[in-house]
């Protein structure tokens, strides 16, 4: 045997051993885009107007997902409908019908007395349509006319479209914006009127602005601006993502201001929690054609479910009765605590009201509340949300009175702490 020829066999290799990775935390909030300002709480339950976080802890919710959810947390009707249709059938696709897609938008338009309707998943998507809708009707009806006036410090979603058409500062680094859009002050009649030109195709407001803090329309303005509608020939488009469902203690807010628009949203309270908003139109705001609002989600038949739900509940005999009692009750209860802590104006309408601060403390005011297990909502720097469930009991009222009071009894202890330090 040669040796010399025998060739070295090479080193067997052997698989380094993995280094362990390190735990993952499921609920970790590294990997969530910090969309919003969020709590420290992680919330696991809910029923009516209570919450449950994972200490186990209950919250009495005043905010209810910013008047998302009508009829609180998790109510029964809406659970039933969700579990049964889930069964059933949960999304044929956008380019088919389904029973509850066309249950609702009937039951919208004779209730609401509009002649069509559209479903989609938010009240921002609801009002880019009624923005694409009086474009379109533009180019039909006043010549091409496709300028939209809406009002200063008006909210009306955080798409792009719906952006534009809004206050800027909420995404100052959106811009640019769409064209196409001019803002005057809420409220005031003759800027209004100045600002419409040939260009001019509709007016867009919010019966209630609820991110400016809370600041409903006067009667005579919103009846001044139907009127120069009618005068100059130009849409009226109304916001009602967070007035309309009941929110107000009518169907939509409209009805209270005794004015009709041509096209209007709905959002928010609609699904009671589940993402469905609607678009409404009148006459010859009715010009939609195939391929313009298509969305692969809009109307499915899950989502249709719940928005019937919801309707069918609010439109029980009683039920608007039964909010503009609460709401009254709210109001009384907020005007006391108002001259008790020498504290601003106790503003809106149904079950959406808003208390200013006499100084920018409302955070403030907010996280001292999260001490007191209330969640509350702070649209401004000197204003206080309440958009509590429909269904709210003057019982679970005067318990968030209670700890109102005490969460202003923290701040004011605070503040008193800090000027002496100074």
């Amino acid at each position: 045997m040669n040796l010399f020829n025998l060739r070295r066999q090479p080193a067997p290799v052997v698989d380094e051993a993995p280094l362990p990775a390190e735990p993952v935390d499921p609920l970790s909030r590294e990997c969530l885009m910090p969309a919003t300002q969020r709590a420290e709480q992680l919330f696991v339950r809910g029923q009516g107007s209570w919450l449950w976080d994972s200490e186990g802890r209950a919250f009495l919710d005043f905010t209810q997902g910013n008047a998302v959810n009508s009829l609180g947390h998790s109510p029964k009707a809406l659970v039933q409908a969700l579990s049964g249709q889930a069964q059933a059938l949960i999304n044929s696709g956008a380019g088919f019908h389904n029973r509850e897609q066309l249950k609702l938008v009937n039951l919208l338009c004779q209730r609401t007395g509009s002649d069509q309707a559209y479903l989609l998943n938010s009240g921002a998507e609801a009002c880019e349509g009624a923005i694409k809708l009086a474009r379109k009707w533009g180019q039909l009806h006043r010549n091409g006319a496709y300028h939209i006036i809406t009002a200063s410090l008006g909210s009306h979603g955080r798409s792009l479209g719906a952006l534009s058409a809004s206050d800027p500062l909420p995404c100052n680094r959106c811009e640019p914006g769409l064209p196409g859009f001019s803002k005057v002050p809420f409220n005031d009649l003759a800027a209004l009127h100045a600002a419409v030109d040939s260009r001019t195709v509709a007016i867009m407001l919010e019966p209630i602005q609820g991110e400016a803090g809370v600041i409903p329309a006067t009667r005579h303005y919103l009846k001044g601006v139907e009127r120069l509608c009618r005068e100059l020939g130009i849409l009226l488009i109304l916001d009602e993502v967070q007035t309309g469902m009941g929110r107000c203690g009518a169907l939509l807010a409209e009805e209270t201001y005794g004015v009709r628009a041509d096209i209007l949203t709905l959002g928010k309270g609609l699904g009671g929690g589940v993402p469905i908003a609607a678009l409404l139109a009148r006459g010859s705001a009715c010009c939609a054609e195939p391929g313009e609002l298509e969305g692969s989600h809009h109307g499915n038949a899950l989502m249709s479910a719940a928005g019937l739900a919801v309707l069918e509940t609010v439109l029980e005999n009683g039920f608007f009765e039964q909010v503009r009692d609460a709401g009254w009750h709210l109001r009384d209860g907020l005007s006391r605590l108002a001259g008790r802590y020498g504290l601003g104006e106790v503003r809106g309408q149904g079950l959406l009201w808003g208390l200013e601060l006499p100084e920018p403390l409302a955070a403030e005011v907010v996280r001292a509340a999260l001490l007191e297990g209330l969640l509350l909502n702070a649209p401004q720097p000197d204003v206080l949300r309440f958009s509590p469930a429909l269904t709210v009991s003057h019982g679970n009222i005067d318990e968030m009175l209670l700890r109102l009071a005490r969460a202003f009894a923290r701040v004011n202890t605070a503040q008193l702490s800090r000027q002496r330090r100074s």
